[in-house]
C-alpha cells in the first residue's frame, strides 16, 4: 500500500476512534484515554487531542454605542460592528427555532459534537479532496465566530483567517480545537446561554451583526417581533451572508429562506398553514430598511455629534489614552445621553436660516448655541451651513460653536462690557453709579472723521495696560456721545466705548482680566485671553459662543460657574453609570454681584439701548448684551432668562475682511452697518420667544439695597448719580491728535455696542 494511501487509513481511523469515544464521553470530560492497540497513529491523534487548550469562555461581544438626545431619541450609534446584544428572552421563539431548524437541528440534544454528523463528515473529507466540510455543529460555529471575532478586534488577521481554514492538517487541527471548545463550552453553559450568544454573535449581512440589529436595519422591529417569514428569511442569511442577505441579494435570499421554512415544516416548528403563507410572502412587503447613523456625517446633528465624540474621547471612564477611549465608544455598547433638545435645536437651526440662509452671497456666516445656566449643559446649538467635505457655499465640517474641530472663535466685541460691569460692582461701585464720560482729543478712521480719545499709559498704567512708549490707545463710539455723567446702566444699554474704556481705566484691566478667567472665558479651546485693554474691555480676543455663552451663564445662576458638557450620563453595556470627568460647579462671584450685573444688563433692552427692540414677548425678564467688532466684521447677541442662555453670532468664520455692511443676505438688503442688534439680537428674539412661549415667567432675584448709592434710583438706569462717580481724565496734551487708517489690535476701539 503506497505510503500516502496508508496515512490516510491509520488518520481515518483515528478520526472513527475519536467519534466512537466522544459518543460515549462528551458528557463526561475533555480528555480521551489512549489505546495502546488501535496503534501509534491513533495514540497520536488522541494525544494531540488531549493536548489542545480546552477552556473557552463566552467574552463580552462589540457592539455599538448611542449617542442620546434629551427626549430618548437617536443622534448616532458609534460602532466598529453594528450589533445591539439582546437577552434571549427579548429575541421571539420562533427566531430561535428557525436558527436551530437550518443550522442543528439536534442543538438540545448533542453535547457540544454531533457524532453521527461528525461520522458522516470524516467519511466524506476522506473520499474527496475538497477538504474538511460540515459536521458544525450551531456551538461549534459559535465558537469559530467567537475566535475569529476576538482575533480581529486585537488586529490579528492572521489568526482570524486561521479559523477558516478548510484544507489539510491544519484544518483538521482546527477542527478538533474547536470541537474541544465547543465541548467544554457545552460544559460551562446551558444551552439557551449559547443560543442566545450565537444569536447576537453572528453576521447578518449588509454590516449588521447580531439578531437584535438584523431586525431593526432590515424589518424596523425589535428581535422580539420577529414572525415566521423574517424569522426563516434571516437564519437562512447566517450560513452565506455576503451572498443571501436579502438587500443585496434577494433572490438568493428568498431561494434560503424557503428551504429554512421546509425545515422548519419538517422539524414540527411550525403549520403546514404557516408554511404556505410565509413561502407566497414576497420580499417586497417583508422588507422595511432602515439605516442606522453610525458616524457623525450621516447623523441629523452632525456638528453637535461631532462635539460630543471629542468631549468623550477627554473622558477616562472610556480608557486610559484617546485610543482606548475611541474603542470603548466604538464597541463597549454604551448610552450616551446627552442634553440637546431637538425641539430646541429645530427653532434656532430655523431662526438662523431665516435671516442668514445657507450658502447666502454675501458670504455672512451664523450661529447659535443654548446653555442651560447652573449646569453647563449644552441644549441645542445650530449654524447656516451643511455639513459637508465638499467645497461650495455653505458646505463646512467646522462647529462654528464650540472649541473643537478647527473652531479657534472669533473676536466678540462688546459682549466683553459685562464683565467689565461685574469687576466694578466687585471694587465697590454700585448699580447707580456714574461714569464721567471723557471729552474727545482726536480724531481717526480712513478719512480722519471719527471723534476719538486717546489713552495712554497714565490712564493703563497696570500690567495689563499701557507701556510708557506705546502709541495712545485711540477709542471711539458709533455715535456721537458728549461728554457727561451716564449710569452704569445707560453705558452698558447705549455700548458706550469711552465711558468703558473710562471704567476700565478706574477697576483696572488686569481685574476684568481676572473677572473673565474665573467665568471660563478663553480664547478658542485653551488659550489664554490676550491681556490688553482692547482685548479685555472691548473684546478682540476671539472666543467661541459655547465659552461666552456659558460665561453669561455663570451671571444668569447668580454667580455659579460650571464647566460647560454635551453629556448628562454615560450608561456602560450593563447599564450602570460611568463616572463622568466634569469639574464641580463653583461660585465665582457672590449672588448679589450677579443680581446686580443682569440689573445692568437689563439695559440693553431699555429706549435707546443696543438691543431695544428685542425685548422678550410678554415683558418676560432678560439680559444680555450686544457687540459688534470693529467694521462689522464679527456681531453678536447673547441674552438670558433665569432659565436659558442663547449666544448668536453673525459674522465671518474665515476672513477679517468681509465687513458687514451695504449687503443683501438672502431677501433682505442692509443698509449701512450691521450691528449686533441688527440680526443677532432679533433672531435671539425670536428663538428665546418660541422655545419660552408657555411656560412660567420667570423672575431674575432682586439686588439688595446694599448695592445701590440711592435704591430709590433702582427703577431709573438712567439717572446719573453724583455719588459715586468714575471720573474721566483730562488729556489735553493729546488734544487734536489724528490717526489716519485702521489701528492695529493693541490699539482699536475694537467695539462700537
Amino acid at each position: 500500500m503506497p505510503r500516502n494511501r496508508l496515512s490516510n487509513v491509520l488518520t481515518l481511523l483515528g478520526a472513527f476512534v475519536l467519534v466512537s469515544l466522544l459518543m460515549g464521553l462528551v458528557v463526561a470530560g475533555l480528555a480521551l484515554p489512549t489505546l495502546g492497540a488501535a496503534g501509534k497513529a491513533t495514540t497520536g491523534s488522541i494525544k494531540m487531542f488531549n493536548d489542545l487548550p480546552g477552556d473557552f469562555q463566552m467574552n463580552p461581544l462589540a457592539q455599538q454605542s448611542r449617542i442620546l438626545a434629551a427626549d430618548n431619541t437617536v443622534i448616532a450609534t458609534p460602532y466598529n460592528e453594528n450589533r445591539i446584544v439582546v437577552p434571549l428572552s427579548k429575541i421571539a421563539p420562533i427566531m430561535r427555532k428557525a436558527q436551530i431548524a437550518i443550522e442543528d437541528e439536534r442543538f438540545y440534544q448533542h453535547g457540544g459534537v454531533d457524532p453521527r454528523g461528525l461520522l458522516r463528515a470524516v467519511a466524506s473529507n476522506q473520499l474527496s479532496s475538497s477538504g474538511v466540510q460540515g459536521a458544525s455543529t450551531l456551538t461549534q460555529q459559535y465558537v469559530k465566530v467567537a475566535l475569529q471575532d476576538q482575533a480581529l478586534s486585537s488586529g490579528d488577521t492572521s489568526a482570524a483567517q486561521q479559523q477558516i481554514t478548510q484544507s489539510g492538517m491544519a484544518g483538521y487541527v482546527r477542527k478538533l480545537q474547536q470541537l474541544k471548545y465547543a465541548i467544554s463550552l457545552e460544559q460551562k453553559y446551558t444551552k439557551d446561554q449559547i443560543l442566545d450568544g450565537y444569536l447576537n454573535l453572528v453576521y447578518y449581512g449588509d454590516q449588521v451583526y447580531g439578531i437584535e440589529a438584523a431586525a431593526q436595519h432590515y424589518f424596523s422591529v425589535p428581535a422580539s417581533q420577529l414572525t415566521v417569514a423574517e424569522s426563516a428569511l434571516l437564519a437562512g442569511v447566517v450560513n452565506q451572508p455576503g451572498t443571501t442577505d436579502p438587500v443585496n441579494n434577494p433572490k438568493a435570499a428568498i431561494a434560503r429562506r424557503n428551504v429554512v421554512l421546509q425545515k422548519m415544516l419538517d422539524q414540527g416548528y411550525i403549520t403546514q398553514k404557516q408554511f404556505t403563507d410565509a413561502v407566497n410572502t414576497p420580499i417586497e412587503k417583508m422588507l422595511k430598511v432602515k439605516d442606522i447613523s453610525s458616524s457623525c456625517a450621516t447623523s441629523k446633528y452632525p456638528y453637535f455629534c461631532d462635539y460630543v465624540t471629542q468631549w468623550l474621547k477627554q473622558q477616562p471612564a472610556l480608557g486610559a489614552t484617546v485610543k482606548q477611549r475611541e474603542g470603548t465608544l466604538k464597541s463597549g455598547g454604551l448610552t450616551i445621553k446627552t442634553s440637546f433638545n431637538p425641539a430646541y435645536a429645530a427653532v434656532l437651526d430655523k431662526s438662523i436660516k431665516a435671516k442668514v440662509p445657507v450658502g447666502n452671497s454675501a458670504k455672512v456666516d451664523a450661529a447659535g448655541i443654548i446653555i442651560q445656566p447652573g449646569t453647563g449643559l449644552i441644549l441645542a446649538s445650530g449654524q447656516n451651513t451643511k455639513y459637508s467635505l465638499k467645497s461650495g457655499a455653505g458646505n463646512t465640517t467646522v462647529n462654528f460653536t464650540t472649541p473643537s474641530g478647527g473652531n479657534g472663535g472669533v473676536q466678540i466685541g462688546s459682549t466683553a462690557k459685562a464683565f467689565a460691569v461685574i469687576t466694578a460692582l466687585e471694587s465697590g461701585y454700585k448699580i447707580d453709579s456714574s461714569i464721567n464720560l471723557p471729552s474727545y482729543n482726536g480724531k481717526a478712521g480712513d478719512k480722519g472723521t471719527i471723534p476719538v480719545r486717546a489713552f495712554t499709559h497714565r490712564e493703563f498704567p497696570d500690567a495689563c495696560g499701557l507701556s510708557r512708549g506705546d502709541p495712545p490707545w485711540l477709542v471711539g463710539n458709533d455715535v456721537y456721545v458728549p461728554p457727561r455723567l451716564m449710569s452704569l446702566s445707560q453705558a452698558l444699554g447705549e455700548s458706550v466705548n469711552t465711558a468703558f474704556a473710562t471704567l476700565g481705566s478706574g477697576v483696572g484691566v488686569c481685574k476684568i482680566a481676572d473677572t473673565m478667567t474665573k467665568v471660563g472665558l478663553v480664547q478658542g479651546a485653551d488659550k489664554p485671553l490676550a491681556r490688553v485693554p482692547s482685548g479685555i474691555i472691548l473684546g478682540s480676543n476671539d472666543v467661541t459662543p459655547l465659552t461666552l455663552a456659558n460665561a453669561y451663564a455663570t451671571i444668569a445662576s447668580g454667580g455659579k460657574y460650571c464647566e460647560p458638557r454635551p453629556v448628562s450620563q454615560i450608561l456602560d453595556s450593563n447599564n450602570k453609570p460611568m463616572a463622568l470627568k466634569v469639574g464641580a460647579c463653583k461660585q465665582v462671584m457672590s449672588k448679589d454681584v450677579a443680581a446686580a450685573t443682569t440689573k445692568v444688563l437689563e439695559a440693553v433692552f431699555d429706549k435707546n439701548g443696543t438691543a431695544e427692540n428685542a425685548g422678550l414677548a410678554n415683558n418676560r425678564p432678560a439680559a444680555g448684551k450686544t457687540g459688534t467688532t470693529d467694521n462689522a466684521v464679527q456681531t453678536w447677541f447673547v441674552g438670558y432668562t433665569p432659565s436659558l442662555v442663547t449666544a448668536i453670532w453673525v459674522g465671518s468664520i474665515s476672513t477679517n475682511t468681509n465687513y458687514l455692511t451695504d449687503l443683501r443676505i438672502g431677501n433682505t438688503y442692509y443698509k449701512g452697518t450691521i450691528f449686533g442688534g441688527t440680526l443677532a439680537a432679533p433672531i435671539w428674539k425670536t428663538v428665546m420667544d418660541s422655545i419660552l412661549k408657555g411656560t412660567p415667567v420667570q423672575q431674575f432675584p432682586e439686588p439688595p439695597d446694599s448695592m445701590y448709592d440711592d435704591p430709590s434710583h433702582k427703577n431709573d438706569p438712567n439717572w446719573a448719580n453724583t455719588g459715586s462717580i468714575i471720573k474721566g481724565h483730562n488729556m489735553s496734551s493729546y488734544s487734536g491728535y489724528q490717526q489716519n487708517g485702521n489701528s492695529n489690535s493693541s490699539n482699536d476701539s475694537s467695539s462700537t455696542d
